[in-house]
Parts: C-alpha cells; sequence; structure tokens
C-alpha cells in the first residue's frame, strides 16, 4: 500500500498582551491576519492582557521534568506554549508600558522562553513577528524585547516588525505607515510560510 503526503495549512497563533482586547495592537495583528488569511493560513488570536500570569520563578523544574510545561500550571502559560509548539507562525504583540512590554506579555516570553530551552529549543524556525501600539516613546525597547525572545529561540522574523502609532481606542487605525507595516509583514509571514511548505507541513496518509 503506497503513503502519500496529505498537506495541512500553515497556522499563525497570535498572543495579544494587551489589556485592551480590542484595543490599538489588536488591529495591527489583525491587519497581520487579513494578509495570512488572504493566503489561506489559519489563524488564531489569544488574549493575554488581562490574564492573572505569574512571573518566571527560575525554579528550573523544567530542565528536570522536560515535559514541554512551565511546572506552575494555575494560569494560562502552559496552554500559550502548547499553541506556540503546534503553530508554524507566532506573533506577540503589545502596546508600550513605561517604555516595554506589559506585565503580562514579559511573565508569558520569560516563562515560555525558559520552557523551550529546557526542552532543546521547542520554538526554533518558526516564523515570527511583533507588532507594538505606542503613543509617543518606547517602541524600539518594547520591539528589542519580544524581538530578543524570538531571536535568542531560533526563530525566523522575515522583514521589519510593526509599530503602530495611536493612544485611543483605533486611532491606530489613522497611522497610514503602521497599518502598511502589519499589510507587509503579513505578506513577508505567508511567503515564508508557503515557500516552507512543502517541506514541513506533509503528513503520511495510507
Amino acid at each position: 500500500m503506497r503513503m502519500v503526503k496529505k498537506m495541512r495549512k500553515p497556522k499563525v497563533v497570535a498572543f495579544n498582551g494587551s489589556p485592551r482586547k480590542d484595543g490599538n495592537t489588536s488591529i495591527l495583528i489583525r491587519h497581520i491576519f487579513d494578509e495570512l488569511e488572504n493566503e489561506g493560513i489559519d489563524t488564531e488570536l489569544v488574549q493575554v492582557g488581562g490574564q492573572m500570569i505569574r512571573g518566571c520563578a527560575d525554579c528550573r523544574k523544567c530542565f528536570g521534568n522536560r515535559d514541554r510545561r512551565c511546572a506552575f500550571d494555575d494560569d494560562i502559560v502552559n496552554d500559550c506554549i502548547e499553541k506556540m509548539i503546534d503553530a508554524d507562525g507566532i506573533i506577540l504583540g503589545s502596546p508600550v508600558y513605561f517604555l516595554d512590554v506589559t506585565s503580562e506579555m514579559k511573565a508569558l516570553i520569560d516563562r515560555a522562553g525558559l520552557t523551550a530551552r529546557a526542552n532543546g529549543g521547542l520554538f526554533r524556525r518558526k516564523v515570527a513577528t511583533a507588532a507594538v501600539a505606542v503613543r509617543r516613546s518606547g517602541a524600539n525597547h518594547t520591539l528589542d524585547t519580544l524581538l530578543h525572545f524570538m531571536l535568542y529561540s531560533g526563530m525566523i522574523v522575515p522583514g521589519i516588525p510593526v509599530i503602530g502609532i495611536g493612544r485611543d481606542i483605533g486611532d491606530v487605525r489613522k497611522d497610514e505607515e503602521g497599518i502598511a507595516r502589519a499589510q507587509e509583514a503579513g505578506k513577508n509571514m505567508a511567503w515564508l510560510l508557503k515557500t516552507i511548505a512543502p517541506a514541513h507541513h506533509g503528513e503520511d496518509i495510507v
């Protein structure tokens, strides 16, 4: 009986670090999603901002357990880690809070990053980008925090990530360059995901 390859569609999961569920960060992510979905790529948005997420305790139990999970299992972080593992692409979005990411986003990347490292590099070679909503200052530093997590984890970031300017909900829509960046980021992710798809998205079936 001959084995054939059944192709599955790539999937991108985004994590919104803004407590404003439908705020400017979410709007930027949705513009990235539009481009991905136009290319037939599945998307999922996970709301991280506003959740009760503990920070990393550096207990190193993940190095002993090596079960692809954080030892603390009383919040959404392990669910997020599982979604990251299963996805082909990852988007991290955050507004600027005191010149950096939100506390929820920082807790997520600290714990997910250490768990991934303890288990041999769980996010290596995933396609990734970042989106930052800013009023005035801190956009570059916030992007650096997100990009450091991605690059240290061995992810591939195609092109320039997204910065959108706006304070009140919906203001970012007035930032034409920011919206254009989000669209370009989505196109770049889609191109790379579809380019590598034949090598990574086949499933053997009878």
